[in-house]
């Protein structure tokens, strides 16, 4: 090839690599009236009682379901792992955690999760479960960390993601108060390797993060609730995009490179603290690609109207969504048309 077709080729595919660039961090106004290709499945799940307030769920490699609920009691087992066939497999983890916030299974089959309270010494940790309920690591002091931005405790745990070489990443902050919040990377041994993001709205800059997730390529999308939109990061804490066209999020997942997020939240009340006008509450789904949301679920309507839509979302292999809530007390099922 000539020197002047290397210089053509190669300024073309500066200027795609530009627009793909420029299209990934593009940001759009939130998406309401979309298709819904999906149906409601009832009565998926076969257990040994109903849930408890939950939204700590993820789907394993697998195609295990698992929730952990906010058990009411001390003898609660508050660890459901669920087959395909909606069978329970296992149940366990009696007095492990006070507010399980999200949970996820990284590629051996432990499962971890981030417990978001105190009470009389424990919860503000991040546990690692073996498959059969073992505890195997636990990061953060018990009981210890709200109001503090020490690197050994937690200010109120929310997220948890495991990248693809076994890394973890833990959201913290919780609530519209001022806190700190920022991301915090481990080892799969525990051991700390960086912080990023602050308190804040700017770019970069979180809220209260809700909940995490990761793609393929190991990429960070944070459910920045209190700014109402999605952040993300690369596995270096490097900002790439804010994206507020999924509404104000709750939850979020990531499964083969689609991007599911609930809004639990979004109010045109002006002045609320969940002001987010022209958004409906649901679930939308959309390309990690380019941000472009696809697909627009609304809530089933809640038994009582001042209970919010489920907050915590998982996606299994078939596509089929399921959506946790605490204020109904359950977790339905969404199926692929």
């Amino acid at each position: 090839m000539g020197s002047r077709l290397k210089a053509i080729a190669l300024a073309l595919l500066a200027t795609t690599a530009a627009v793909g660039a420029a299209r990934a961090q593009a940001s759009y106004p939130c998406a309401n009236d979309l298709p819904n290709p999906y149906r409601l499945e009832t009565n998926w799940a076969q257990m040994p009682r109903g849930w408890n307030p939950i939204n700590a769920i993820t789907v394993d490699e697998k195609n295990n379901f698992w929730g952990v609920d906010r058990c009411e009691t001390d003898d609660c087992k508050g660890v459901f792992e669920i087959g395909p066939d909606g069978k329970t497999l296992k149940n366990f983890g009696a007095g492990l955690f006070i507010e399980p916030h999200q949970a996820a299974v990284d590629h051996e089959g432990d499962l971890w999760v981030a417990d978001a309270s105190p009470k009389d010494g424990k919860g503000l940790q991040v546990t690692k479960l073996s498959p059969d309920g073992r505890v195997l690591l636990k990061l953060g002091k018990p009981g210890v960390g709200q109001g503090s931005n020490a690197l050994d405790s937690f200010d109120s745990p929310t997220g948890i993601a495991i990248a693809s070489n076994g890394d973890v990443f833990v959201a913290q902050g919780h609530g519209e108060k001022e806190n700190f919040s920022r991301i915090m990377k481990f080892t799969k041994d525990g051991k700390f390797i960086r912080t990023f993001g602050t308190y804040g709205t700017g770019d970069g800059q979180i809220r209260s993060p809700h909940a995490i997730a990761i793609d393929s390529q190991d990429r960070l999308y944070v459910a920045d609730r209190s700014n109402s939109r999605i952040d993300v990061f690369d596995k270096d804490g490097k900002f790439l995009a804010a994206w507020k066209q999924f509404g104000r999020p709750s939850g979020i997942a990531v499964r083969d490179d689609m991007l599911y997020v609930i809004d639990s939240q979004s109010s045109d009340n002006q002045g609320a603290a969940n002001y987010n006008p022209g958004c409906k509450r649901g679930i939308r789904a959309g390309s990690v690609k380019d941000g472009k949301v696809m697909y627009y679920l609304p809530p089933p309507p809640p038994a009582d109207p001042k209970w919010q839509p489920a907050i915590g979302v998982a996606v299994d292999r078939q596509g089929n969504i399921f959506a946790a809530s605490d204020d109904q007390h359950n977790v339905v099922k969404w199926v692929k048309n």
